[in-house]
């Protein structure tokens, strides 16, 4: 198969190629690109032209392998690296196998309409991705590019901040950037004209107003614990936060939560950093439903949940780099299975607060070593009209690695 070329076009069409991009596409003898980028090519621009297939990803191997022996232009929006097709092409035919012409992405240009340093704002894209995925960028002050499926992404970014409480924030939407038929579109959130027409093609500029009804969540580990939905089945937040530092969360590290209960860890596992990835297994259909719902209040819907009880849920699943044991440690074969599953240098960790729990974990402890921690918590409350201290139940969190292979 012939190598493949990847060539980005803004709005401006032809005209914003470089002579590069213009000789590589006059070259080809096969253009596929989606209607609205073939639409951008001059008649005379010969080679036969392909549209996108429908799905894209599930498509393309065969839509390259018809063509293998032809010499193939992909057109890509903007920078095809940068949340485009480039990406999915590199995953599919290795790097090596492709040539890329990007063109200014359409963040560029939207930084330099707002006179906003690239390097302080924070991008998000909504292309084939839930509008949950917004709510983690949300921070006072903060400047958010969001990335537009369709006309229809504005309204739905302004009714998501108002409801968060950012309903004051400054929306900009600029449309078909570099184009003639460029536009822009200011208001705020809560004001937020939803029967106006929007391009297309657009990208919206947010910035997070800082207001007294906003709550906006830390990043750290540890978040409150009314963060979540729950019917008590929630590891608490100064137990969760001992029990992701020992977890030791890495960028782009799957992690398995079993026995999820609320999915607290998942998700914060999941905030650490975007290219995190997590499966909560949860055996109870309800909280599966109850993660869910959690994991795209707190923006992560990228979140895997699996109803099914361990370890019988756990095969199959994609070998993890760390599992967290929430529930369930006592019964049989859950530990085994998760302990076979970890590569090497993978973490295991688990919490017990019961005394048959404890027990199986000072056995694995004795097997495996590692390390035996035990917290116990208490709170301040009130009694009558004084305060004292009310104590949680007491967690032992054991810690094992597994060694690397020499």
């Amino acid at each position: 198969m012939r190598p493949v070329s990847v060539v980005g076009i803004g709005a401006d069409g032809w005209a914003g190629l470089t002579d590069a991009a213009r000789t590589e596409l006059i070259a080809a003898d096969v253009v596929v690109g989606s209607a609205r980028q073939l639409a951008l090519l001059p008649a005379s621009v010969a080679p036969e032209r392909v549209p996108y297939p429908s799905p894209l990803v599930a498509g393309l191997p065969g839509l390259l392998d018809a063509h293998a022996e032809r010499a193939v232009v992909v057109l890509a929006s903007g920078d095809p690296m940068f949340f485009g097709v480039g990406a999915t092409l590199a995953r599919l035919l290795g790097p090596e196998r492709l040539r890329v012409l990007p063109h200014v992405s359409s963040v560029t240009l939207a930084c330099a309409r707002l006179g906003w340093p690239a390097e302080g704002v924070e991008t998000v894209s909504l292309v084939g991705r839930p509008l949950a995925t917004l709510t983690a960028a949300l921070a006072p002050g903060r400047r958010v590019l969001v990335l537009s499926a369709d006309a229809g992404t504005p309204a739905r970014v302004a009714a998501l901040l108002t409801e968060r409480g950012y309903g004051a924030s400054r929306v900009t939407v600029l449309g078909d950037l570099g184009a003639a038929t460029e536009s822009r579109h200011d208001g705020t959130a809560a004001a937020w004209p939803d029967a106006e027409p929007m391009p297309a093609l657009n990208i919206v500029a947010v910035t997070c107003a800082d207001v007294p009804d906003a709550e906006p969540l830390g990043w750290a580990c540890g978040l409150p614990d009314d963060a979540y939905e729950s019917d008590g089945q929630l590891t608490k937040q100064e137990v969760r936060a001992v029990t992701l530092a020992k977890l030791a969360p890495l960028p782009g590290e799957l992690l398995w939560d079993v026995g999820a209960g609320s999915g607290s860890v998942a998700i914060e596992w999941l905030r650490v950093h975007p290219s995190c990835e997590a499966v909560a297994v949860e055996r109870d259909p309800v909280r599966a439903d109850r993660v869910r719902h959690n994991a795209d209040a707190l923006g992560v819907p990228r979140l895997r949940v699996v109803t099914g009880a361990a370890p019988d849920a756990l095969h199959g699943l994609p070998a993890p780099a760390a599992v967290f044991v929430g529930g369930g440690v006592t019964g049989a074969g859950v530990v085994e299975t998760c302990w076979a599953a970890l590569a090497p240098g993978g973490r295991l960790v688990a919490n017990a607060v019961t005394v048959e729990s404890e027990a199986v974990l000072a056995r694995w402890h004795a097997r495996l070593g590692g390390d035996l921690v035990r917290l116990s918590v208490q709170r301040a409350s009130p009694v009558g009209g004084f305060t004292g201290w009310r104590p949680l139940m007491p967690v032992t969190i054991w810690t094992a690695r597994k060694e690397r292979e020499q």
